[in-house]
C-alpha cells in the first residue's frame, strides 16, 4: 500500500513540474533555429575595415650643351674664340598616401523572407533608434546558411552572404556635418 502512494505522489509530482518547468525541458529538445519564411534570427554586426594606400614618384632629368674652341677661319680668321654652353634641369618628387578605418559593433534582428532552393535563407531586418530627435538607422541584407546559423539563433555579419550593412543618421547632429546648400553648390559648380 505505501509503495502505491508513494508512486502515486511521485507520478503527482512528475507531472507538475513538467507543467512548471515544460518549456524549459521542451527546450532541450526542440530546435527553435531560423528555417522557414517569417522566422527570426539576430545578426551580431561586427565590422571592422581598414584600408591604406601610398604612392611616390620620383623623377629627374637633365640636358646640356657645350660649344668651345672654336675659331674663325678663312675671311673670319681675325673672331676670338668663343663658347656657348646650354642646360636643363627638370625633377619632380611626389608623394600621397590615404588612410581609412571604421567599425560598426551591432545586435539587430532579421527575418527570413525567402527560403532558396539549397536551403539558405535570404533575411532582411533593419533598426531605428530615436533618441531627442536624433534617428540611428541601420539596416541589414543577405543570404545565410543554416548551418551557420548559432544554436542560440544568433549570426556574426561576416557569414552572411552578399551582405549590405548600412548605417546612418538623421537629425540636428548629422545635419550639421552636411554642407550647406551654397558650398553643396559651389562644389558642383567647381
Amino acid at each position: 500500500m505505501k509503495s502505491r502512494i508513494l508512486r502515486w505522489i511521485m507520478a503527482v509530482l512528475i507531472i507538475k513540474a513538467y507543467g512548471v518547468f515544460g518549456a524549459d525541458i521542451n527546450n532541450l529538445y526542440t530546435n527553435h533555429r531560423a528555417m522557414k519564411i517569417d522566422d527570426i534570427l539576430t545578426v551580431m554586426v561586427v565590422e571592422e575595415a581598414k584600408a591604406g594606400s601610398q604612392s611616390g614618384t620620383n623623377t629627374a632629368k637633365k640636358n646640356s650643351a657645350s660649344v668651345k674652341g672654336m675659331s674663325g677661319t678663312g675671311a673670319l680668321g681675325f673672331l676670338p674664340q668663343f663658347g656657348a654652353a646650354a642646360g636643363t634641369d627638370v625633377a619632380y618628387d611626389g608623394k600621397g598616401s590615404t588612410t581609412r578605418a571604421g567599425s560598426l559593433v551591432a545586435k539587430i534582428s532579421a527575418r527570413v523572407i525567402k527560403v532558396l532552393d539549397n536551403g539558405n535563407l535570404v533575411i532582411e531586418g533593419s533598426k531605428t533608434v530615436e533618441i531627442n530627435t536624433e534617428k540611428e538607422i541601420i539596416q541589414i541584407s543577405g543570404i545565410v546558411r543554416p548551418s551557420d546559423v548559432g544554436s542560440d539563433n544568433t549570426i556574426l555579419s561576416y557569414q552572411i552572404s552578399d551582405a549590405k550593412i548600412t548605417y546612418s543618421g538623421k537629425g540636428t547632429a548629422n545635419n550639421g556635418q552636411r554642407p550647406g546648400l551654397l558650398a553643396r553648390f559651389l562644389n558642383w559648380l567647381l
